[in-house]
């Protein structure tokens, strides 16, 4: 059995769109999942530090869209371009959230610990005692500067399944940013937060995006916790799609056109938009964790 010394540390990705080419585009996609078509027809394009939702009721495909831009699915039509490459051939660009999960209360590894899995967590073996200790100290300080990054020092060194929802959540955004990618994709990185966790997780993405220079995706089911920071939206509803700016999507006329029922946007006393009568689909009201893998991709 060979060792294998875990002493490389990626503080520098190498993979950066083009000058003047945006960081993601999609042209005419479209997506076919068991034969049946997602959705069709989406134009968007995200430049650099720019924060974009993908939104809609459950089952049309909006975590399908993240997986066209991992490369995990083929895009059916149209053409999709990730930092300048296809889907999957930047990766290391890129950081990714999956849908929450939660930790057993009994659960041990400290944060910290959790951070520093999504630097060289991918590599096998133990480190050589003697080899590679400035690269170690660097992958160190680079996972103290992400727990830091996204406000987790305090509680960084405890047991993670002793944490809070939103602590969890904060210490798997610091994961998924310690390799300093150019685009973070997120799979509802809101679900079962209480309202001022959510708030406090979209500011925080939306701090990363504009200060850090970050693209963040972010698949949401509801777009009032996190319309006040996004520059771009893309509404799915079942087989269609529209993208742009959000005054110029979150309108009455736009979505009540594309669900085919009254969808009202009102607006707040400080002018802020909130939209409601938001459709669902009935027959998809079910414990999406617990669904099969058909009914995940769909999401």
């Amino acid at each position: 059995m060979s060792i294998h010394p875990i002493e490389k540390v990626r503080t520098d990705i190498g993979h950066t769109a083009p000058a003047g080419e945006p960081v993601l585009s999609l042209r005419g996609a479209a997506v076919r999942v068991g034969g049946r078509t997602l959705w069709s027809g989406v134009d968007l394009t995200v430049g650099a530090g720019e924060f974009t939702a993908v939104l809609g009721p459950n089952g049309v495909g909006k975590s399908t869209l993240v997986k066209v831009l991992l490369g995990v699915l083929p895009a059916a039509a149209g053409e999709v371009r990730v930092l300048g490459g296809a889907p999957g051939e930047r990766n290391a660009a890129v950081g990714y959230l999956p849908q929450r999960r939660t930790f057993d209360a009994g659960v041990r590894i400290r944060g910290v610990d959790v951070v520093r899995l999504g630097l060289d967590g991918d590599q096998w073996g133990i480190p050589v005692p003697g080899l590679g200790r400035a690269k170690r100290r660097a992958a160190r300080e680079r996972v103290e500067q992400a727990v830091e990054l996204v406000g987790a020092g305090r509680y960084a060194h405890r047991p993670i399944g002793q944490c809070s929802g939103g602590e969890q959540q904060r210490l798997l955004i610091a994961q998924a940013l310690v390799r300093r990618p150019r685009v973070l994709l997120l799979d509802e990185p809101l679900d079962s937060l209480d309202l001022p966790n959510q708030g406090a997780i979209a500011g925080l993405l939306g701090r990363i995006c504009h200060e850090e220079g970050v693209s963040v995706v972010m698949v949401a089911h509801d777009v009032n916790p996190i319309l006040h920071h996004l520059d771009r939206v893309v509404y799915i509803a079942e087989g269609g799609a529209v993208a742009g700016r959000p005054a110029e999507v979150i309108t009455s006329e736009t979505l009540t056109r594309l669900y085919g029922t009254p969808v009202e946007v009102l607006r707040t006393s400080d002018g802020r938009p909130v939209v409601v009568g938001q459709p669902e689909a009935p027959a998809l009201h079910t414990d999406r964790h617990g669904r099969g893998d058909a009914d995940a991709a769909r999401d």
